[in-house]
């Protein structure tokens, strides 16, 4: 299987470096600056669940070559940049798009059609610096799935090429499945975390912040399974005490480091789902609002 990673921030470097040292035939699409970084210097991981390591992997910035398949990895507000690097050339016949949220899945399929899977990945990681990625926790699951049964064949081959790597991946019955079962947690960190700028443990011990966590899975929840994804509020909640308590979040970090934070991508697309279903998110709603203040947002719409 030859793979191209498009975008090589945290999660896109650190799944490129890992495909990279098992021999998997990758290319790495990024920018120009970029991708002259990394050929010049690698892809520097810094990992505690599976130690360090520099990966050398190919590096365009543009594909122009056929692929079997194409892992997205931006962020929402870059995607619409990037896929401009992919040329029709590369004619993948899986992608797999790995952002947060639930909205990039229709817009590439207005791009690619069919061949777009829903993927997800569980990872804490940042990239401090190009051609560095620093992943700083013991989480690490891809989920993927197709609601077309004859797409399974594929999602089972990546899935295979990807545990070679170390990297735990597992193929699921719905793409809704797979999609909430991410974001209920995803939205729930991101929002409480951000809001008060306190890891996830900070949270849960004042009764006031924990009150709004378990607000924003609620609602999520509710959400997913009018979606067709029943998530029960008591696992989540279960997850989220079991994390460790030093926790932070992506959108955390990028308040932090003056980007902006995926608001849109994450609780908006929560809100949005909501709306099509006659469901409130109220509490979301609010740590929405207080994440854009902090931030320096745009209000929601």
């Amino acid at each position: 299987m030859k793979i191209a990673v498009l975008g090589p921030g945290g999660v896109g470097g650190f799944l490129a470096a890992a495909l990279d040292r098992v021999g998997v035939p990758l290319i790495v699409v990024a920018r120009e600056q970029t991708a002259e970084t990394i050929a010049r210097d690698g892809l520097r991981v810094t990992s505690g669940l599976l130690g360090d390591w520099t990966a050398r992997p190919r590096t365009t910035a543009r594909l122009g070559e056929p692929v079997d398949t194409l892992i997205v990895a931006t962020k929402a507000v870059g995607l619409a940049e990037a896929v401009e690097r992919v040329t029709p050339a590369a004619d993948p016949q899986l992608v797999v798009p790995l952002l947060n949220g639930l909205d990039h899945l229709p817009w590439l399929r207005r791009r690619f059609g069919e061949r777009v899977a829903a993927g997800t990945i569980r990872i804490e990681a940042d990239r401090p610096q190009p051609g560095v990625v620093v992943h700083t926790s013991p989480f690490l699951a891809v989920g993927l799935a197709h609601d077309d049964p004859q797409r399974r064949p594929a999602l089972v081959r990546l899935a295979e090429t990807l545990q070679r790597a170390d990297v735990p991946a597992t193929v699921g019955e719905s793409e809704a499945a797979v999609l909430w079962s991410k974001l209920v947690r995803l939205n729930a960190i991101a929002c409480t975390t951000s809001a008060w700028d306190r890891p996830i443990g900070e949270i849960r011990e004042d009764p006031e912040t924990r009150a709004a966590l378990e607000g924003c899975v609620r609602e999520a929840c509710a959400v997913a399974t009018a979606e067709g994804a029943a998530i029960p509020v008591e696992r989540v909640m279960v997850e989220l005490d079991a994390v460790h308590a030093t926790l932070g979040s992506s959108m955390q970090r990028d308040i932090a480091a003056g980007r902006p934070p995926e608001l849109d991508a994450i609780p908006g697309a929560v809100m949005r789902a909501g709306a099509r279903h006659r469901i409130d998110c109220p509490t979301i709603a609010r740590l929405y609002e207080l994440v854009a203040a902090r931030a320096g947002a745009p209000r929601a719409a």
